[in-house]
């Protein structure tokens, strides 16, 4: 009797549970599985937006991407541009991590002002910038005459108008790295830096020797979502240059973004999506593997 009972009841919450699943299922298939599925069907096919008519192209669109130079181009831009940004952005993050994660006075404002730029969206922070960068009237080279040093044109430059557009991602995203940095020095149990202390352990030794080597799995998080953000990076570059001066900042998205909606290629741009998706699925792979750790306290 009580095994039959208690059969029901786990019958019973298995199907609530399945009734509480079903919407959020339903909302993933319908915004996300069903246009990934239809947009792999759009990738094998001659498909424009201003005509009716599709026809099966097969791998004709991959087979077109991989000798491509803008593509390739593009490729390289995000690469480069997440290579840059990967490391400085970490380390400026868990600088500020450790500094705001001891007790003084006044260590709310400053994890505060830290953290603003997370407010700020990318759209209102690329328009500040974009004002910033101009060589005419923006403050940065009012500052760099002020001080004797010749102007820089950011955005019309195509040696530097990158590392323009990668100071701003970091400048609004650091504090959000910063806080999980944040949280998971919090969670290393302060017992291991006094036994450290005591047995003679410098500031230097205890940061490489206890923090690093407990902060492995925050730092896998940080480095894998920092560089799937990296990759994906759009709308700075939209907003400040439009890939421009000479293509020498159009990433992937923005490739895709032109060829779908201004060529009116849909066929080649989803070809393009995908070849991308596959690349940064890789890359997340090894990641992963590189960051396995057994390390537990």
């Amino acid at each position: 009797m009580r095994k039959s009972a208690y059969v029901a009841f786990d019958k019973q919450e298995s199907r609530a549970a399945l009734l509480f699943i079903a919407p959020a299922f339903v909302l993933l298939a319908v915004f996300i599985f069903y246009p990934m599925f239809r947009a792999l069907l759009i990738s094998f096919q001659n498909f424009n937006l201003i005509s009716a008519q599709a026809s099966f192209a097969g791998f004709a669109n991959y087979g077109k991407l991989l000798q491509d130079e803008a593509f390739g181009a593009s490729l390289w831009h995000s690469f480069y541009f997440t290579i840059i940004v990967l490391p400085v952005q970490t380390a400026i993050s868990l600088g500020l991590a450790l500094l705001v994660q001891k007790k003084f006075r006044g260590v709310g404002f400053f994890r505060t002002v830290y953290f603003l730029p997370v407010v700020v969206s990318f759209a209102i922070a690329s328009t500040v910038f974009r004002l910033i960068y101009n060589k005419d009237y923006g403050m940065l080279n009012v500052i760099l005459k002020g001080i004797g040093l010749p102007a820089l044109d950011f955005l019309s430059n195509p040696d530097i108008s990158m590392l323009g557009i990668i100071a701003l991602c970091i400048w609004r995203a650091m504090g959000f790295v910063m806080v999980i940095f944040l949280a998971g020095l919090n969670n290393i149990p302060e017992s291991l830096y006094e036994a450290a202390h005591v047995d003679g352990a410098g500031a230097a030794q205890r940061f490489f020797r206890i923090t690093l080597p407990l902060l492995k799995r925050t730092m896998a998080f940080v480095v894998i979502i920092t560089t799937m953000d990296a990759l994906k990076i759009f709308i700075p570059i939209y907003i400040t240059t439009s890939g421009g001066p000479a293509g020498s900042t159009s990433t992937v998205v923005h490739f895709i973004y032109e060829t779908a909606f201004k060529q009116m290629n849909m066929g080649y741009a989803a070809a393009a999506a995908f070849l991308f998706f596959f690349l940064v699925l890789i890359v997340s792979i090894v990641q992963l593997r590189l960051f396995r750790t057994d390390v537990e306290y």
